[in-house]
This record gives structure tokens, sequence and C-alpha cells, in this order.
């Protein structure tokens, strides 16, 4: 099935600078609001958008704002353990066999009880390379911290400021009753409410919705909030994504209300965004990690030159990377200016092999995901 909403036309190309086309500097006039539905399938002659409808009416978001008191969002675990806590029909759980993951352990309260199983690394049958593990990484790592930002590093803290240390949050949200964090950050849209995470963080692959789905831009330590937090209004996920769990589409976009009236690019700012880039090149990752070492309080980055899947089962693209679970959907900046902290989202954190645990992988963003943008900035 080929699906979605007709494509804005892409922005010229920055003087001098070869790469892919921004996306966002034009505003759109949005549509009049649609009728209130779980989720529906739109049709567009390049791509497939799934969506679903979240918190829509202030009730809806007063609800959700008031579900994440400071003790839920302590306990929020790492997405990459939705396989474990999730019983059946979800990506995650179905890929158990492959990556590892484990059997579902009792769950009360929204509370998981974690086994942590071991990650042999072997090649899966049928499959040329090693299994898949979303966001996970395993084994202690240094936790660097530089005031300088460095062009390469497999994992140290952010610490230089500037645009990017607002544009990225953390995202806390609940799936099958379990309360999980990942990663986004805002994005240049017409209605300027779009962030770009992982498809992982918005729909558990072929399985359900994630709920109490809430975005704080630049998180600070402690559960700290200095912008606010903002709801999810609309989701989006590509269909291959939402059929299957098709990694080549881990990509989510989500529309989100205001907070206290504003807009979160009004109050945060925005990165671009850009689609059908030039393959490889430097890039730079930012996210929250939560999976020790880490503890999800801190804006790490990793930054380096990007590379092809090599075992060839996704059109990925691999970045030298230490980050943990928690850090799934932060954005991949190129053309970024550490000075200014401004660059242009090209991809997100996604999956690591669990034979690899330093490389993160992030999805090429592509014809499917302009489709998902542009639905998500005209919704």
């Amino acid at each position: 099935m080929t699906l979605s909403t007709p494509l804005l036309a892409a922005a010229p190309l920055v003087a001098g600078l070869v790469g892919p086309a921004l996306i966002g500097a034009t505003p759109a006039q949005q549509p009049a609001d649609r009728p209130s539905v779980t989720s529906v399938e739109r049709a567009a002659p390049r791509a497939e958008v799934v969506e679903h409808v979240a918190a829509r009416t202030p009730a809806d978001q007063r609800r959700v704002l008031g579900y994440w008191t400071p003790q839920r969002m302590a306990g929020a675990l790492p997405i990459d353990l939705l396989g474990i806590v999730m019983k059946d029909g979800g990506l995650l759980s179905g890929l158990s066999s492959r990556s590892g993951v484990g059997t579902a352990p009792e769950v009360a309260g929204g509370a998981a009880k974690i086994v942590t199983p071991e990650l042999p690394g072997k090649a899966v049958p049928g499959l040329s390379g090693p299994p898949l593990v979303h966001g996970l990484t395993g084994g202690a790592v240094p936790l660097h911290q530089s005031a300088r930002p460095q062009a390469t590093t497999s994992g140290s803290r952010w610490v230089t400021g500037g645009l990017v240390s607002k544009t990225t949050g953390r995202v806390f949200l609940t799936v099958g009753g379990v309360d999980f964090v990942c990663s986004a950050g805002t994005v240049k849209s017409a209605n300027r409410d779009v962030v770009v995470t992982a498809g992982h963080c918005v729909k558990d692959g072929a399985g359900e919705w994630a709920d109490n789905w809430t975005f704080v831009p630049g998180y600070q330590e402690g559960g700290g909030q200095p912008y606010g937090a903002y709801t999810a209004r609309r989701m989006f996920v590509a269909g291959p994504w939402s059929r299957s769990g098709d990694d080549s589409y881990d990509v989510g976009m989500v529309a989100l209300n205001t907070s206290r009236g504003k807009h979160v690019a009004d109050v945060v700012g925005t990165q671009e965004i850009a689609f059908n880039g030039s393959r490889g090149g430097q890039a730079y990752g930012f996210g929250y990690p939560a999976d020790p070492p880490y503890d999800g309080e801190r804006l790490f980055y990793c930054a380096g030159r990007l590379r092809n899947d090599p075992y060839g089962q996704t059109r990925d693209q691999g970045l030298g990377c230490d980050m943990t679970a928690g850090s799934s959907g932060g954005p991949w900046l190129t053309r970024f200016d550490a000075a200014t902290g401004k660059g242009i989202v090209t991809s997100v954190s996604s999956f690591k092999y669990s034979d690899d645990q330093g490389t993160m992988y992030g999805p090429y963003f592509g014809d499917s995901a302009r489709a998902l943008f542009t639905t998500a900035q005209n919704s």
C-alpha cells in the first residue's frame, strides 16, 4: 500500500553546500480540524503515513501532564526494555528470539522486574548479520566531559550549550502499562509543533501506540523542565514500521500541543530538517542515554563519520557511539556548528547490533521520512 498527503516542495539548497534540501522554511496553511479518531491510514502517491490521535482535548492534556509525577518520571525504563515487558504482537517482543531480549518479567502497577539477558551476537538464521537490539548497549564505557566540542567521540557530555541543548529533550511515554523514556528533537515546521524521534518511541512496530506521550525540551538533572512539558497531539509513523517494524523506517514524527498557550518552536527554537541527502559525511548524535553507566539525567553526544550498514539488513547508516538505551530517537545533525548548536537533522538513533555495541544506527531520511514530516507539519 503506497500512501500519504501531497508532499511540499523543498526549499533551495544552502548556498555553497552540497547536501539535502531543507524543509520547513515555507509556512503552510493548516487544514480544518479533523474528526476525532483513534488512528487512520492515509493514501499518498509516494509514501505511506499511519497516524494516531493522542491528547487532543484540554482534559486529555491535563490527564497526561498530571500522570508524570516526579516519581513516575524517575522510574521510567529505557525504551529497549519494551520487548521484555510486552507480551505478544509488538515489534520487540517478536524479536526476542533474535536479539536475546528475553521473556516477559512480572509486571505490576507499571513496574517491571528485569532479568538482564545475554546478547550472544550470533547471526540470525537466514540473515547476513547479527541480531538487532534497539537503543541497547552493554558494558561499562567511560563518561567523557569536555568544555570543547569534539569532532570524534563515542560518547561525551554536551556542556557547550547552544541551540541543541534546548531543542533536544527527553520523551516520557507508556506502553502496555509500563513507563518508558526516549529522546527527541524539535524541527522547523509550518505549525511550529513538530518533533522527530524513533518510530519505536511512538509505536511498538505492529503492536500498540504509546500513551501519555510527553516531550520535555532541554531536560535538566533531577526532572527539571526549564521550557515546560508538551503532550502529543498527533503521532505519525511509516507504513512499513507500523506493519512489520522495518528498521529502515524507524522514524516517528509527533505534532505537539502547546504549553501554556505557546508552541514549542516559539519557546526553544528548532533545527532544520532535510531529506534525500548524500550518504556518509560527518554527523553529531544527541540524546539522553539512561542505561548504565549513564543515568538519563544529562545530554550526551557522539560525533564522527557515517558508514553504511555492513550487513546490508537496512538502509541505515552507522555512527560510532557508546550511548545506551534512552538515547533512542535522539536527533542526528549534519553541518553542525558546535559554537551555536545549530545543524540539520538527517536521522535519529535507532538500534545497535548485539555483537557491535560501539556503533549506533540511524534510518536514512528519504521520501518516507519526508512524507511523515509533511503530514505532521500540516496536522
